[in-house]
């Protein structure tokens, strides 16, 4: 079987091609091309309800684009059979807004539940593995603990082990960082590049926090209506002259980006 460092690390895990989606006679995206490199920790960046979050689901094929492809590993997402979508799934580690843990489970089980889903590991196994994978965000002993017990930082960290659980090659982040003062921020960060890198990920990351990306990730998409605004390292992209990239990285008032929503924009009901 092929290792993780051993697979071809040229070609990029994630490749979109002329994606378009529409919802409605709305168009959220507008022939969208991205490559996003293996092992690499990637931004999608932009104002709200540009179709952000939308990208995250065509990835994982909730959702399927009207034109054009999604292709992980080759594979094509929106083609795959109800069956070959599950145990490609299991190869990707998703990380909500807020957490998003069950409420009425400990932590521990709020980590097993993607082992238990995807694997028939004996018990013994199971607890040696979400045990590791708390340690690894340290949070070991905080196994019986319920949800309200926690912080939002403690609450952010439990979900990342959940998302991780399994090794996927693939981790992707919405909104990560929202809600966190700004040690919780830095930590929940740091966890992010540490676990990317010991584990050969490749992180996406749906953000608006321009800061910290400017200090976690290797790459940035911009998106602007229903486009690729720009594209390129944090640093080069706040020294961007475009003018909806120069706006956004720079958080100015005035620029092609509308701070009144557009009625004849974007759903936002479906983004947000």
């Amino acid at each position: 079987m092929e290792t993780r460092q051993a697979m071809n690390t040229t070609e990029p895990i994630i490749r979109i091609r002329d994606l378009v989606f529409r919802r409605g006679s709305r168009t959220i995206l507008d022939g969208v091309d991205m490559d996003i490199a293996r092992g690499r920790i990637v931004a999608i960046m932009g104002p709200s309800g540009v179709g952000k979050t939308t990208v995250l689901r065509l990835i994982t094929g909730q959702l399927h684009p009207d034109e054009g492809s999604v292709e992980v590993n080759g594979q094509r997402v929106s083609s795959l059979s109800s069956r070959e979508l599950q145990t490609f799934r299991r190869d990707v580690g998703v990380l909500l807004q807020n957490g998003a843990l069950f409420t009425d489970l400990t932590v521990f089980e709020n980590v097993a539940t993607p082992v238990r889903e995807h694997t028939d590991l004996p018990e013994p196994l199971v607890r040696r593995l979400v045990m590791s994978k708390l340690h690894s965000v340290g949070l070991g002993g905080t196994e019986e603990l319920m949800p309200h017990q926690l912080s939002g930082g403690m609450a952010r960290r439990v979900a990342l082990a959940r998302a991780v659980v399994l090794d996927p090659q693939i981790v992707l982040y919405d909104e990560p960082l929202a809600g966190l003062d700004p040690i919780a921020v830095s930590t929940i960060s740091r966890l992010m590049r540490e676990t990317n890198d010991a584990l050969g990920l490749t992180s996406i990351v749906v953000t608006h926090d321009v800061l910290q990306m400017s200090r976690l990730v290797d790459y940035c998409y911009i998106i602007a209506a229903g486009r690729i605004a720009g594209e390129g390292r944090p640093d080069d992209l706040k020294r961007s002259q475009d003018p909806s990239v120069d706006q956004f990285m720079n958080g100015k008032v005035d620029g092609p980006i509308p701070f009144h929503y557009d009625p004849g924009g974007p759903e936002w009901s479906l983004l947000q």
